[in-house]
């Protein structure tokens, strides 16, 4: 490995970090990386806000594993804290991958599966925990966790922890263990939210900010078509995914469990074989998820429908396509689903459906992310279907709401508007006048 100053060789790592880093196929830190390794490795508490895909994750466990070096006695050095049992089992995987030449034991800690393998894996030595808060909180109060030995803390999508509810728990957690230590900070956005937690958690901090805050990834096309209702989306969901030379590996995501269902039944029914498909939202069991994150980061399915408990943190290489199946209310979570793709200097695309009630949150997104999302012409090959009178009422009943919590003098108007929306179309024989990149398509139901 060179030992220029664009190297990992600059930070005076150990050997066998630096020859796993090699093995990992890394030739140049990131910019977070560059900016936050000396920082940590300094034992300096960080305030860094990047973007999932900037390599923030190696940021923060390369400092970890520097400082911890081997293992020691039987009790936790150091715990990262995550929102989700995936991003959780994401950084355990990126641990155990640097840290492949040393004896550092790590041990994951996540609900949604029974504590039994995790008690017993903690009971045998542990060095760094990686987990989610109600987890770790739920094995401290059964004495499983000693936390005395604690020197180092990180919390990653610190952002996300708040939106999820895990606040009253990172409280609790901040009350019992030692208050010397060095603490690190993670997250996508710098909401006053997260401002406030920074200024409880965080000791005079070197804030790192590589991209400007909620800055959609730059190797990512975006573009929104305008959608009158959910079978219309349907129609042009399963339009798009018929070709299947561009759209390799697409991430759909969904609002919630029960439209992720409908998607996913409507999709195996027209246009996705059952092989290909997979659908994860918090219904579902944990080995099911975990073995379809797996068979999707593999390249064995090749559509993915999700909420939003997946848009976080997880590192899938080759996704071609995010498919924005409904606009997300928490905005930042837009950042987060359309980060799924163009990562590791490769372009992705980001397709967006907004209905007339999306119209409102899409300006906010806009705004929050300083561009305005490019509008496709809706394919002339797609069937538009007609709305149905109770989604109407709902839409414009949204509209009104969204109207009256900008001006709290709005009194109603529940009427319509016009838009510019495709009007109500029947197929009329094949055309060739599909908007894929030149494919042209048959035009279907």
């Amino acid at each position: 490995m060179q030992t220029t100053q664009n190297s990992f060789e600059q930070f005076k790592l150990n050997r066998q970090l630096l020859n796993a880093i090699e093995e990992a196929g890394y030739t140049e830190p990131t910019p977070i990386q560059e900016q936050a390794i000396p920082v940590a490795l300094a034992g300096q508490d960080i305030l860094g806000i990047a973007q999932t895909g900037t390599g923030k994750t190696a940021a923060y466990t390369l400092p970890l594993l520097m400082r911890i070096k081997y293992a020691q006695g039987q009790h936790p050095r150091a715990l990262i804290m995550a929102p989700t049992r995936e991003l959780a089992m994401q950084i355990s995987e990126a641990i155990t991958q640097l840290g492949k030449y040393t004896d550092i034991r790590t041990v994951v800690l996540y609900g949604g599966v029974g504590p039994k393998t995790q008690i017993e894996a903690l009971r045998k030595g542990v060095d760094i925990i990686v987990a989610t808060p109600g987890r770790f909180m739920d094995l401290y109060f059964q004495e499983e966790i000693v936390v005395k030995h604690l020197n180092a803390m990180v919390l990653d999508e610190a952002d996300k922890m708040m939106d999820m509810g895990f606040m009253p728990q990172i409280r609790k957690l901040l009350e019992i263990i030692p208050r010397k230590r060095q603490n690190m900070l993670f997250s996508a956005t710098f909401s006053g939210k997260v401002e406030n937690l920074s200024h409880e958690f965080l000791e005079f901090p070197t804030r790192i900010e590589v991209t400007p805050q909620a800055t959609a990834a730059e190797m990512v096309t975006q573009v929104l078509y305008e959608v009158p209702n959910f079978r219309t989306k349907i129609n042009l969901l399963s339009y798009l995914l018929e070709d299947k030379e561009v759209l390799t590996r697409v991430l759909v995501f969904t609002r919630s469990r029960e439209v992720a269902g409908l998607v996913h039944q409507n999709l195996l029914n027209r246009v996705v074989p059952e092989a290909e498909l997979r659908v994860i939202h918090a219904n579902k069991g944990q080995n099911t998820r975990i073995n379809a994150m797996e068979a999707f980061r593999e390249g064995n399915i090749r559509v993915m429908v999700a909420t939003d408990v997946v848009a976080r943190g997880i590192d899938i290489t080759e996704v071609s396509h995010v498919v924005n199946f409904d606009v997300p209310l928490i905005y930042e979570d837009y950042v987060h689903r359309i980060g799924r793709t163009g990562r590791a200097n490769t372009v992705g695309n980001a397709i967006t459906f907004m209905t007339i009630a999306d119209e409102y949150h899409i300006r906010k997104i806009e705004a929050m992310i300083r561009t305005e999302i490019p509008r496709a012409e809706f394919p002339d090959d797609v069937y538009i279907a007609e709305t149905p009178f109770q989604e109407r009422q709902d839409m414009l009943r949204e509209i009104d709401n969204q109207r009256r919590k900008e001006d709290p003098t709005f009194k109603g108007a529940f009427h319509e508007k016009k838009h510019n929306y495709p009007t109500t179309r029947k197929p009329s024989g094949n055309t060739s006048k599909g908007r894929r990149g030149g494919a042209g398509r048959s035009k279907r139901r």
